[in-house]
């Protein structure tokens, strides 16, 4: 039987399953209309590339924090709405399944999973300069919400060459959430977007080192009440994490974000509003034993700088993951 201390690390908590898939609609430091994207930047840290090990379904849920601000000098459309001086904080919480039905697919794991995020977002603006049907100025706006966002759905394929993991995902966001039109705060973003992913892992279980890196690009359509087309982004992230015990693992992480393509459309009144952001953070895992299943809870924290047309500031993660069945091999397999 496979011992489940070799399912210690589960990697599809905000990093290998998030990584890639969630991505979801509330990174407030991201490019494109509102300032947000599809990719959840900093989920494709440590074991990036790393599936479950056996088929079954498995379980995430994480929670996301982020603070920045935007000085009074600059612009953003947020809901139609072109504000300046924008805070923002954003409470969300991403519930994650994730199916594994075969380990064994064109010589690899397949996994398929959906994603559903929730969220209460507060946003203050110094100043709206212009409404989303035009004309007004507004001082010192303040919006904030709890609502559902957009479900997002997620297919990968990795494959593994002894300590080499590498994997290739896709994730989908479907555009039915609780859109607010009109106004600063949302978790829906109201439009399709799609992001495809590679991730690469050296993990040595006997040294305890894992070396991770991922890049992807998000492909954006247009929401169709603010009339603006987003331009599509190319995120990249690296990790390095060592293991001190069964329990225990630390290491640092970081992530850039670029806008590769303008922004159009009607409601583009800023234009393309290509930028970047970059972030360096840590993170920290603990491994335990809920009732009878493994589960893996992980911490990470990353401060932003080099922003560029878009909020700078902090974000943090806390996932726990576990599997809610596992189809263990028989006893006496390896």
């Amino acid at each position: 039987m496979i011992a489940l201390r070799s399912l210690r690390h589960l990697p599809f908590g905000a990093a290998a399953m998030l990584g890639g898939l969630l991505a979801l609609a509330a990174n407030p430091a991201s490019a494109t209309e509102g300032g947000t994207s599809l990719y959840l930047l900093g989920s494709g840290g440590p074991e990036a590339a790393i599936l479950p090990p056996v088929e079954g379904v498995y379980f995430d849920n994480t929670y996301y924090f982020y603070g920045g601000d935007l000085s009074a000098d600059q612009n953003l459309v947020v809901g139609g709405n072109v504000a300046a001086g924008l805070d923002v904080f954003l409470a969300a919480q991403f519930v994650t399944f994730l199916w594994v039905p075969s380990t064994d697919f064109l010589g690899g794991t397949v996994a398929v999973g959906g994603i559903v995020p929730f969220g209460a977002p507060i946003v203050s603006a110094s100043a709206i300069v212009r409404g989303p049907r035009g004309g007004q100025r507004q001082l010192s706006l303040h919006d904030g919400t709890l609502t559902v966002g957009d479900p997002v759905i997620t297919a990968e394929l990795g494959w593994k060459w002894d300590r080499l993991h590498l994997t290739a995902s896709g994730i989908v966001n479907i555009p039915v959430g609780d859109y607010h039109e009109g106004e600063l705060a949302n978790v829906a973003f109201h439009r399709w977007a799609e992001d495809l992913s590679l991730a690469a892992s050296w993990h040595d279980p006997k040294s305890g080192w894992d070396i991770s890196a991922k890049t992807g690009a998000t492909i954006n359509g247009g929401n169709d009440f603010t009339q603006y087309d987003s331009g599509n982004e190319l995120h990249v992230e690296a990790a390095v994490e060592k293991t001190f015990s069964p329990k225990f693992s630390a290491g640092i992480q970081g992530y850039y974000n670029e806008q590769i393509s303008g922004d159009s459309g009607a409601g583009a009144v800023l234009g393309p509003n290509e930028g970047h952001v970059a972030a360096l953070g840590g993170t920290l895992a603990y491994n335990t034993v809920l009732g009878r299943s493994p589960a893996t809870i992980r911490v990470r924290l990353f401060q932003e700088f080099a922003a560029k047309r878009r909020t700078e500031g902090t974000a943090g993660m806390l996932s726990l993951t576990i599997p809610l069945k596992m189809n263990l091999p028989a006893q006496g397999a390896e």
